[in-house]
């Protein structure tokens, strides 16, 4: 496991907790993103408010429906203009963007207005098997065809690179020789459910406060 030291001083130090709003931006099944809206059920000071999808039968959207979080469909261009997807933000008033299986590029207007402040998580130990089109089972089925010993989760903040931000934390599970792809998959799956949520929520903690919280 690879984690910041500085999270846990910081939350050692903090003397309170001001209560802080996610957005979820993803493009398909939804599992992880589900698994986060269940985890943070109940919670008072941390809340998923919206789901967000930039397709329009992600399944996402019905399972956040089921679970009675609001949802959005955002269409290309409206993705390509930052301007829009930022007053929806504003608007929500949003502290925290989550990426659960987002597949669509983030405008760097919104990573300059969400600086480390949204997060990815991806199927593989990064820097290995990354980059643009490394996604899903296509990163499982070439950790088999590499014929590595081990994988894992990577969670880690966005930048305008893919898979390139800074890596928050790391979690691993072996690959054995006779693996196929989705063998892989289910344990990395396992690894997201029970990591990400816990990953997300210790950020939350450590969130320092933004003008806006100030005023």
């Amino acid at each position: 496991m690879r984690f910041f030291a500085q999270f846990s001083r910081f939350c050692a130090q903090i003397g309170g907790f001001m209560s802080r709003n996610i957005a979820i931006f993803a493009s398909g099944n939804g599992t992880n993103a589900e698994n986060i809206i269940k985890y943070f059920s109940g919670n008072k000071d941390i809340k998923v408010k919206i789901v967000m999808a930039n397709k329009t039968d992600a399944f996402v959207l019905e399972r956040a429906h089921r679970l009675g979080i609001p949802t959005l469909y955002i269409n290309r261009e409206q993705w390509a203009d930052a301007t829009h997807i930022l007053t929806l933000l504003h608007e929500q008033q949003i502290d925290f963007i989550v990426l659960a299986g987002f597949l669509a590029r983030i405008p760097d207007a919104l990573l300059h207005a969400y600086p480390n402040r949204i997060v990815n998580i991806h199927p593989s130990l990064l820097p290995k098997f990354g980059g643009k089109g490394m996604y899903g089972n296509k990163v499982h089925e070439a950790v088999v065809a590499a014929g590595e010993t081990e994988s894992g989760i990577t969670i880690h903040y966005l930048n305008e690179h893919y898979d390139e931000g800074q890596i928050i934390a790391q979690y691993r599970c072996p690959v054995m020789p006779n693996d196929t792809p989705q063998d892989v998959a289910t344990r990395v799956h396992a690894l997201e459910y029970e990591y990400y949520p816990k990953v997300i929520e210790q950020l939350l903690i450590a969130l320092p406060a933004t003008d806006e919280d100030k005023a």
